[in-house]
């Protein structure tokens, strides 16, 4: 796995550090960030996505709360 590190939230202490990193293989993202609060879950469930999705978050998956400053390290597609 080839990791390029893409960027940190701004003026962040040492232990509390969103941080996004590129999977340059697959052109994934790996994000750490803050776990979103039970308040914050329930209600995209209450919100769902598509008809007939389930809102259950699987024990695989999480949802988590990045900081509206760290869209500016997530790459644009090609062309944009």
């Amino acid at each position: 796995m080839a990791l390029k590190f893409l960027g940190i939230i701004p003026n962040t202490p040492d232990a509390d550090s969103p941080t996004i990193w590129l999977d340059e293989d697959t052109g994934d993202l790996l994000i750490q960030s803050y776990r979103a609060s039970e308040e914050e879950v329930k209600a995209c469930q209450e919100i769902g996505s598509i008809p007939g999705h389930s809102t259950d978050v699987p024990d695989h998956e999480t949802i988590i709360r990045l900081p509206k400053t760290m869209l500016q390290f997530i790459p644009k597609p090609d062309g944009e």
